[in-house]
């Protein structure tokens, strides 16, 4: 590994030129593209290669040489400074502020709002080919760039080398399938039956001005990929980042300026979401909408987003992701499975594995090697080589961390492993937390039900498949799930009464989580997600288009 030569400065760095002005400068230092392949399931084997660890410590030199820098908004192909800045300081070092971003305006979401507007009837009329060869563009500049948004990614959200390149890499793919998706169908236009002498065809047509909200910790692959869907479907986009990560998901919007869309194509805002959120949601020229976040606040866009008729809203609302450990289960890879999904990104996905049902004849010998595992992990800062997992995102986590488990130890639960915040010497300035197992806690207690998005497992015993399955779909989610065991009918079992978008089995990479585009498609049932068309399937891109079926008789 090439040594770490500038370490992080806190405090504010002199400010570079707009976007415009130096985009010539971040190209030229960008990353050569990576020839690695790169999915979940091999991050471990991608990072052991020294190209990897090379392209990273240039790139985090790269980045660490621009902190401290002002992010403005990106409307109609221009760069717009606001009246007002927020520092944003990185979850791995509170000293530290990355960048400083842009806190828009309802006038800043209208402007963006109008800006594609007028964009959209250029763009929608491009023949799909067209659009397909300008997102090809985009897709290859995210792979030219992988180690710099990567660098980016890990300061940003806390991420790990491995998990802040899956994000990245996975965002290329995603708009590199939806490429592929378009193609496969033509273009989504097919000819029907004719009607006597008339000729008739089913055409997918694009909206208009398409939202998207992301989450902090996929700031890049659920900005991309909804975006890529959206675009190369022949919608424009305004993207509006979450508060926590907005100079990551800048950087992909610069992605795709560069890349040569045409002005007002991609709009990037960010702001409150009680000025600039809530004008994306309510103003009327917005057609349609992707939201990714919380079951709350995406139930309530769902039920408010509809205005003078009907618009589609894509939703994935978050998961309580169950496991299920067979007595007839491989308990190391069953273990193994469960450590990486629980407490990869420190818990903080919505796929992550929350809650285990194992068996009552093997719990204590699974939970004996799972604790084995997790207290063998390396929690740390998450650019450096070999750390597994980082911080949690924000203090409001943090503070949420250490209610869990005091409720947790208050209610009767054992903490079998971790429980404590990690404060010795660096690690004091960020927001760590010990990755934490906890068993006892009776199964219908709050810390089973709800979700957590923390490095924090809870487990709990069965007796009979029937009764872990109840448990298991005994749930307002339904995202993803696992389960373990050698025996086929139990595994057949399990898939014909689950009631989950994705589920696993036998997944030693993870009992829950990684899924990728065109192996894995990634959408919730119940209240994961409002239309169960999952992200990097075959289904996805037609959510941002509807059917006009036309009937042509000879003049």
């Amino acid at each position: 590994m090439a040594a770490r030569t500038q370490p992080l400065k806190a405090g504010r760095q002199t400010k570079s030129k707009p976007a415009a002005q130096s985009g010539a400068r971040r190209r030229a230092r960008s990353a050569a593209q990576s020839t690695l392949v790169i999915t979940y399931a091999n991050l471990s084997t991608a990072l052991s290669d020294p190209r990897a660890l090379r392209q990273y410590d240039r790139a985090y030199e790269t980045v660490s040489a621009e902190l401290g820098r002002s992010y403005p908004l990106l409307i109609n192909g221009e760069p717009r400074a606001a009246i007002e800045e927020t520092p944003k300081r990185t979850p791995i070092n509170t000293d530290v502020i990355l960048g400083y971003a842009a806190v828009g305006s309802i006038q800043d979401a209208q402007d963006a709002i109008a800006a594609a507007r007028a964009a959209f009837p250029a763009w929608s009329a491009l023949p799909w080919r067209r659009r397909v060869a300008m997102l090809r563009k985009v897709a290859a500049l995210i792979n030219k760039r992988l180690f710099t948004l990567s660098a980016w990614l890990s300061l940003d959200v806390g991420k790990s080398r491995a998990e802040a390149l899956g994000d990245v890499k996975e965002t290329a793919d995603l708009i590199d399938y939806y490429c592929d998706q378009m193609e496969a169908n033509a273009g989504f236009i097919r000819a029907m039956q004719p009607e006597e002498t008339a000729q008739t065809r089913s055409i997918l047509k694009p909206y208009g001005v398409w939202v998207v909200i992301s989450p902090f910790n996929f700031p890049v692959a659920l900005s991309g990929g909804p975006m890529g869907a959206a675009l190369v479907a022949g919608n424009t986009v305004v993207l509006k980042p979450a508060s926590d990560t907005p100079i990551s998901t800048w950087h992909l919007a610069q992605c795709f300026l560069d890349a040569g869309l045409p002005p007002g194509v991609v709009n990037f805002v960010t702001g409150p979401g009680r000025t600039v959120g809530e004008e994306l949601v309510s103003n009327p020229d917005v057609a349609g909408m992707t939201f990714t976040g919380s079951f709350e606040v995406g139930f309530n866009i769902l039920k408010r987003f509809s205005i003078r008729y009907p618009r589609p809203c894509v939703a994935e609302m978050g998961g309580k992701n169950p496991v299920i450990v067979s007595n007839k289960a491989d308990l190391n890879k069953a273990a193994e499975g469960v450590m990486r999904s629980a407490f990869g990104l420190s818990g903080q996905k919505c796929s992550a594995a929350s809650r285990v049902y194992a068996h009552r004849q093997i719990k204590d010998q699974f939970v004996g090697i799972l604790k084995q595992k997790t207290e063998a992990l390396k929690i740390g800062d998450p650019t450096q080589a070999g750390v597994f997992t980082g911080p949690v995102i924000n203090r409001t986590a943090y503070e949420r961390y250490q209610q869990c488990v005091a409720q947790a130890t208050q209610d009767g639960g054992e903490i079998v492993a971790g429980g404590y915040p990690l404060t010795e010497g660096e690690l004091a300035k960020g927001f760590y937390c010990a990755p934490t197992i906890v068993d006892g806690l009776p199964r219908n207690h709050v810390l089973f039900k709800e979700e957590l998005f923390l490095p924090f497992v809870v487990i709990g015993e069965y007796e009979e498949l029937d009764e872990a399955l109840r448990e298991a779909n005994d749930s307002v989610y339904g995202l993803t799930a696992g389960f373990y065991s050698r025996d086929r009918k139990e595994v057949q079992y399990f898939l014909n009464h689950i009631q989950a978008g994705v589920v696993y089995v036998n997944r030693e990479k993870g009992a829950t989580t990684g899924a990728w585009p065109g192996i894995q498609p990634f959408g919730g049932w119940k209240g994961s997600g409002s239309t169960s068309r999952g992200g990097g399937g075959v289904y996805y891109v037609q959510q941002y288009l509807r059917e006009q079926s036309q009937t042509i008789w000879p003049g």
